[in-house]
């Protein structure tokens, strides 16, 4: 009998079925955010969707560089060909999962899709739910010295089948939370979102077709794929380049740590990251166990970022043919260490890749702050409370503008001032652009933020993760560093205290102020290149103050204008390195 040849995908329905899945994954991402109840997925959306091909392979994914491989754990402990419409799985284990996930707080929840009978794609919701047990409420302390101090650990495991929920493991994990009602209601509203997401790639299936519909996910992949080797083609000479960033220390006294990456084109166009030469991993909860897929993932949204025609998906990481990781390190830890603070390596490591791209010769930005996250937690009004904020830093100038202010972590977005005051015993009595924060260059690199919280609550304890204060991020192409950030206890009295960066137990009275300073990104380029009326202008804006004006950048403004004569002798004494250099891409090469 003849068989007719599987229907192909023409350009223009393509982009139609494109359309489609992006739709759907934008309304899975609605559901979430109108229904999660914890404010660090509804309010701060630290929230993600994905859509994968019938082997499980990302075809249509948010915009984060630290996905890896979310569907083989599960696909190791239940084999694809025994799944049934209607199946949940779900799972947190970061071990298992070989970074998938990589701290505790992040849940995976994933199902397949069926026409017909017949497997056509997955479906997979993810959030961080606001506490799961652990040492200290919210799940993460830089006290840490396991991750079984971390919180409940999921292995992947079969939520539902044949309509069955299995209510058992549901309230384990909602009894093992300081917060059950929140973390029951996050847990419904991310697996409406990915019964909706069933739903509409059902849709779409049944309207294209499945062998139209994987031919259109296969072109997607092959495309993405295509264009972040050409583009690496395009960066990289062959032979091997390095890079080497720090963080400042684990809390536990240890560090700093250094990330070495290096990468390597061969005359064959292989393209191989190295990250062997990378310190050991820290006893304190910095460690990032990071999936094989990351490094793709992040350089694939460098290369394709602010092109709408371009999808990212798992073409990133297939562009890169290896991956060297050594275990025990501190970008491959050995279980049981400790996870939960592994964002600011995961920063570090992203400001690396960008590093690589930059000592290549290609346009990558300068490197950006480590996004801040605290976590106050006390009781007021008779009830406990827990106020996990996340605080915006400023990210590295690019090849050809400023680096961008405040920038809340790739989708996440601020609390309103207007939502603290309502949800938790705080009074924001200062939030703005933290000045001169930005690393002086040509471009200038972006501000951090200042936020200050006045403690309403009778009494109430801090945790705070901030890093890049004793390694700042670095500049590029003669620009400065980024400007270090801070937390600092009742500012301008007495009693003024300084925090530790990366430290929990700081304890709070009513009427106390807490100051949060986040730092900058790196700037680009000389300072004495910039304009004299951008320098003004940021002068005027509140992003460089007057003195840094004259001492960074050469310019003298008095009464709010340039002072042309003092500006021109001053900028004609120009200084090869600047007298207040605080680093560049250069000083942090091994």
């Amino acid at each position: 009998m003849d068989h007719a040849p599987p229907a192909r995908c023409d350009a223009v329905t393509l982009e139609i079925v494109r359309g489609a899945i992006r739709a759907a994954q934008a309304e899975m991402e609605a559901l979430v955010e109108r229904t999660a109840m914890s404010a660090f997925i509804r309010e701060k959306k630290d929230f993600y969707t994905a859509l994968f091909d019938a082997e499980g392979v990302m075809a249509v994914g948010s915009n984060v560089p630290v996905f890896g491989d979310i569907t083989g754990p599960v696909f190791r402990r239940f084999p694809i060909g025994t799944m049934r419409e209607g199946d949940l799985y779900w799972y947190n284990d970061c071990y298992e999962s070989g970074g998938a996930v990589s701290h505790s707080n992040d849940q995976v929840f994933l199902a397949p899709v069926f026409l017909e009978g017949r497997r056509v794609a997955f479906v997979m919701g993810w959030a961080h739910f606001a506490d799961i047990g652990g040492l200290r409420a919210g799940s993460i302390s830089p006290d840490a010295t396991d991750i079984f101090q971390e919180g409940i650990i999921i292995p992947p495991m079969r939520l539902i089948r044949d309509g069955e929920v299995n209510e058992a493991a549901l309230q384990i994990f909602y009894r093992n939370s300081r917060y059950p009602g929140l973390v029951q209601g996050d847990a419904r509203a991310l697996m409406a979102s990915v019964a909706l997401g069933v739903a509409r790639m059902r849709e779409v299936a049944a309207r294209f077709g499945p062998d139209r519909l994987a031919d259109a996910l296969a072109q997607l992949l092959a495309r993405t794929e295509a264009t972040v080797r050409a583009r690496l083609r395009e960066t990289f000479a062959v032979g091997t380049h390095s890079f080497t960033d720090r963080i400042d220390s684990d809390g536990h006294g240890n560090g700093p740590f250094r990330i070495r990456l290096s990468l390597t084109r061969t005359p064959e166009d292989r393209f191989i990251i190295d990250a062997t030469a990378t310190d050991d991993q820290s006893p304190g909860p910095v460690n990032f166990l990071m999936n094989r897929d990351v490094p793709g993932m992040a350089l694939g949204l460098l290369f394709l970022g602010g092109d709408p025609t371009q999808v990212v998906n798992a073409g990133c990481p297939r562009a890169i043919d290896e991956v060297r990781l050594r275990e025990g390190s501190l970008l491959q830890p050995r279980f049981p260490a400790p996870l939960g603070m592994r964002g600011l390596t995961m920063m570090r490591v992203l400001a690396a890749l960008n590093g690589l791209v930059s000592v290549a010769g290609g346009r990558a930005p300068a490197a950006h702050a480590a996004y801040v996250i605290i976590l106050l937690r006390g009781m007021a009004a008779g009830a406990p409370f827990l106020l996990s904020d996340g605080i915006g830093v400023g990210y590295g100038a690019r090849h050809d503008a400023d680096g961008i202010d405040a920038v809340y972590f790739v989708a996440q977005e601020n609390f309103p001032l207007e939502f603290l005051e309502l949800e938790y015993p705080v009074r924001m009595r200062h939030y703005g652009l933290n000045r001169d924060s930005g690393g002086p260059g040509r471009w200038r690199g972006g501000c951090g933020v200042v936020r200050e919280y006045e403690v309403m609550a009778e009494e109430a304890v801090l945790s705070v993760r901030i890093d890049g204060v004793e390694n700042p991020p670095w500049g590029a192409d003669g620009g400065l560093s980024g400007g270090p950030g801070r937390v600092v206890l009742n500012p301008g009295t007495p009693g003024e205290r300084t925090l530790r960066p990366l430290s929990d137990g700081n304890r709070f009275k009513r009427g106390d102020v807490l100051r949060i300073e986040t730092g900058g990104g790196g700037g680009r380029g000389h300072p004495y290149d910039r304009p004299e009326a951008a320098v003004l202008a940021d002068v005027l804006g509140g992003m460089v103050s007057l003195e840094a004006a004259r001492l960074h950048y050469g310019v003298v403004i008095r009464d709010g204008a340039v002072d042309a004569p003092a500006t021109a002798a001053l900028r004609a004494d120009r200084p090869a390195t600047m007298a207040f250099h605080r680093g560049s891409y250069a000083d942090v090469l091994d």
